[in-house]
């Protein structure tokens, strides 16, 4: 089977204007039959030459997906029809995986699928509530004001995500070079004090022969050591994704780790309460809103807890009531719950929820930070200073052995 590859084209539709893009094709001949047959004359077809480095596959990130989310609310905003707005995306964007997307995208529409069913083609880029949403949009003829919460949506979404990210990046990358540093000691540099106190004619201190046995240890038995880690994380991070009960025992155990808990704890809840506020907003049922939002937890217990919410409010029972029942949400929450189903105004209160607990992150990231920062040079401080003050214990009690 012949290999397809990324031909840019230029050409004239039906219409008489202008179009490109990028097309996935065996040969050339394949990528004018298949224009020809969308009613587009090709005026220039090139193949795409691949970038430096190409052997790092380009993917389309989140990022992008918000970036191209708020471009194309922008163009509906201001008139330009749907097909012609992902063209012009298209052509602007630098990523060939987004470029080819849009283009699917814009040849579905075209043939007169709506653009909430040519998304399933792509679940790994568009998530449930994205398609979900844009269906409410098209039934509502409003894919403009969908498009502008989507991108709202999305880029508070990125947002969240960066900052707690930032705030575990910093000790990760401390505790990562302290290891680095320790192993290069152990390995390399307490070798050759031993081998000069080899002959020392004295007792070393018991703290210098405790770091020598571990860096005989490691000698020995350091790849091994390596081996079982990698083995380990990749048996964690599989079962993770394939075993829902160790997934929720790993977020409960997180949950309840000092500060970093209630950093993921108030993230959790701000995807709840914005996913909740933006599909009620776009006419969606509250019922298919909750199994929305469930899945914008981004904790598995939070999730698991959204879900028996959900079940409780089908037989019945008013929402503020059902997470009131729930130990896991906090009565500011409950209480603005029942206040919007009170006013009808639920996306209105959530929409407070959400703002109210992504100011908490804010200030708990920002103290997270100032409170790692000196534990952490701390953690790096014990560790290397040990290592070095362990090997020359011996040098400062040798006038000791002298006598």
């Amino acid at each position: 089977m012949s290999k397809k590859q990324p031909y840019h084209w230029q050409g004239i539709n039906k219409n008489g204007q202008a179009v490109s893009g990028v097309a996935h094709e065996s040969s050339l001949l394949a990528v004018k039959y298949q224009l020809q047959r969308q009613g587009i004359l090709p005026t220039r077809v090139q193949r795409k030459r691949p970038p430096l480095f190409s052997k790092f596959k380009q993917t389309i990130s989140a990022a992008d997906i918000a970036i191209m989310t708020r471009q194309l609310a922008t163009m509906l905003h201001a008139g330009i029809p749907l097909v012609q707005s992902l063209k012009l995306i298209a052509r602007s964007a630098t990523k060939g995986p987004l470029a080819h997307m849009l283009t699917l995208l814009v040849t579905d529409v075209e043939n007169g699928q709506p653009l909430s069913r040519a998304l399933k083609q792509f679940p790994m880029q568009f998530s449930n509530l994205y398609r979900d949403l844009v269906q409410s949009g098209e039934q509502m003829g409003a894919l403009a004001q969908v498009f502008a919460q989507l991108a709202d949506y999305a880029e508070k979404a990125q947002l969240l995500k960066a900052k707690i990210k930032k705030a575990l990046f910093y000790p990760a990358i401390v505790l990562i070079v302290a290891a680095l540093v320790s192993a290069i000691l152990l390995l390399w540099v307490i070798p050759q004090f031993e081998e000069m106190y080899a002959n020392f004619g004295a007792p070393l201190p018991w703290f210098t022969q405790v770091v020598i046995s571990l860096s005989r240890g490691l000698q020995h038995y350091g790849g091994y050591l390596l081996l079982v880690l990698v083995l380990l994380c990749y048996w964690v991070i599989k079962a993770r994704r394939s075993a829902n009960r160790l997934r929720q025992q790993q977020d409960r155990l997180l949950l309840k780790m000092p500060v970093l808990g209630a950093i993921l704890q108030k993230a959790a809840l701000t995807g709840f309460a914005r996913t909740l506020a933006a599909t009620f907003a776009a006419g969606i049922p509250l019922i298919e809103g909750l199994t929305l939002a469930a899945g914008a937890c981004g904790n598995h217990v939070y999730s698991q807890a959204v879900l028996q919410v959900r079940a409780d409010v089908v037989a019945g029972i008013p929402l503020h009531l059902a997470l009131g029942s729930s130990q896991l949400f906090p009565d500011l929450l409950v209480q603005l719950a029942m206040i919007g189903e009170e006013t009808g105004v639920i996306d209105d209160m959530m929409h407070k929820v959400a703002s109210i607990y992504e100011a908490e992150v804010d200030a708990a990231v920002e103290a997270l930070a100032s409170l790692i920062e000196p534990m952490m040079m701390l953690v790096l401080g014990i560790l290397v200073g040990g290592l070095v003050i362990a090997m020359y214990l011996p040098i400062f009690n040798l006038g000791s052995v002298i006598h």
